[in-house]
């Protein structure tokens, strides 16, 4: 695509993201076809054609309405297009950028600006664990719209850590502990270490880390991003030097994942820190990727036999988005390492029947900003799912377990959590 970028942004470095992925673009419309928005609504400026078009005009000097704010907005981010795209545009560059600059033209209206200063604020915050606790005590007082949007707590305690003075494993990784998912499910992060353990590995939580930045910069704060992503990378970088440095950095939400590994690129303008963003971006590591390594060991401690495929019973995998599209850990096309890493232990793992990797409308904060979306697409998701029948829906982020937990009867758990429980009992 032919672009005439405004002397204003010729000399910017977000000028240049945005000018390679427009001219990467050939205007083609087949990321449309899997855009979950421009699906509900068959509106053009609601799917990725039509908000590149609509951030080419902005980048070329036009000025952007609230019209043009609301279309960016009601994008959930889950890069599907990129999947679908022949090109291979990275869609969620330039939405980076321009949604930064449209919100920097462009005045919210006053409840939104608090709703999203709120957001921004208080979930990456200390405060997020007390705010959530009064929010699950007052629920039952709260209107129903409001009560939709406070997560139910689940009946599920958090488990315990190994015993690190009883660890003498020699192996050791990172593990990131985020800022919702220690207080919405905190059992994922003990599971999580807990098969770690069984493959002779240790997880190591790491003091001064905090949020990964996703928040801040999908709801177009890029420099608190930055910030939070340079206050990540220094709590994490001991750990990287020295004789014995942890082989990986271990991030088991998906949607954190796919944001940490975008540091690289969040951070390329930052001298002091674009070399260790690279290095830190090379080392994250999803479970997902590392269990294939980790087969051999965990069918020891299961004393499985290969090929009893119903031995560890049913389950119906729920691919987020962030895992498919961003992290490319699986496909309609083909089985990833989760489908097949279970299928090997002994667990019979299914698909949802329609659209198995189409968004659930969870989008990090989208289910609260954008309900009149993310609703009707919850909803069919959900359905998809239960049709299947199985007893328990296995996913890999932290949103989207919360988001479909919150309207399903099945329990939905994250896939390491079925591991875990096959080695030490529910």
């Amino acid at each position: 695509m032919q672009t005439r970028l405004s002397p204003q942004f010729q000399q910017t470095d977000e000028g240049r993201r945005a000018d390679a992925v427009l001219r990467s673009c050939v205007h083609c419309g087949f990321c449309n076809a899997t855009c979950p928005t421009y699906k509900l609504t068959g509106n053009e400026l609601d799917g990725p054609r039509g908000r590149i078009y609509l951030m080419k005009q902005v980048f070329e000097g036009h000025e952007p309405t609230r019209t043009t704010q609301e279309h960016l907005d009601r994008c959930i981010g889950c890069r599907h297009c990129e999947s679908t795209c022949p090109s291979g545009v990275q869609y969620h560059e330039l939405l980076a950028v321009g949604q930064a600059e449209v919100d920097r033209q462009v005045r919210r209206p006053l409840p939104q600006r608090l709703r999203r200063w709120g957001l921004r604020t208080l979930v990456p915050s200390r405060l997020f664990g007390p705010a959530l606790a009064l929010g699950r005590a007052l629920r039952p007082l709260l209107p129903a719209a409001l009560a939709e949007q406070v997560p139910v707590a689940p009946a599920l305690p958090a488990g315990a850590w190994p015993d690190a003075r009883r660890q003498l494993h020699t192996r050791r990784v990172l593990m990131p502990q985020g800022c919702v998912q220690p207080h919405l499910r905190p059992h994922i992060d003990a599971a999580t270490a807990r098969v770690l353990d069984a493959v002779g590995v240790r997880a190591v939580p790491v003091r001064g880390a905090g949020c990964c930045g996703a928040l801040k910069g999908h709801l177009g704060d890029e420099e608190g991003a930055r910030a939070q992503a340079r206050r990540n990378i220094d709590a994490w970088w001991p750990h990287l030097q020295g004789d014995a440095p942890a082989e990986a950095i271990v991030v088991n939400a998906s949607g954190c994942g796919a944001w940490v590994k975008d540091y690289a690129s969040l951070l390329a303008g930052d001298a002091a820190y674009a070399d260790k963003a690279r290095r830190v971006v090379g080392l994250v590591k999803d479970p997902a990727e590392l269990l294939p390594q980790w087969l051999p060991a965990l069918k020891r401690a299961l004393h499985q036999r290969p090929g009893d495929a119903k031995a560890l019973g049913e389950l119906t995998f729920h691919p987020p988005c962030s895992f498919s599209h961003a992290l490319k850990l699986s496909a309609a096309a083909r089985p990833g390492p989760v489908e097949s890493g279970l299928r090997e232990l002994g667990f019979e793992v299914r698909l949802a029947r329609t659209d198995s990797h189409q968004c659930c409308g969870a989008g990090g904060a989208y289910s609260l900003l954008q309900p009149e979306l993310s609703a009707p697409l919850r909803q069919a998701k959900v359905a998809a799912l239960e049709a299947v029948g199985s007893p328990v829906v296995a996913s890999a982020n932290i949103g989207c377990i919360t988001h479909l937990q919150g309207a399903m009867r099945t329990p939905v758990k994250h896939w390491i959590e079925l591991v875990d429980e096959a080695l030490t009992g529910p």
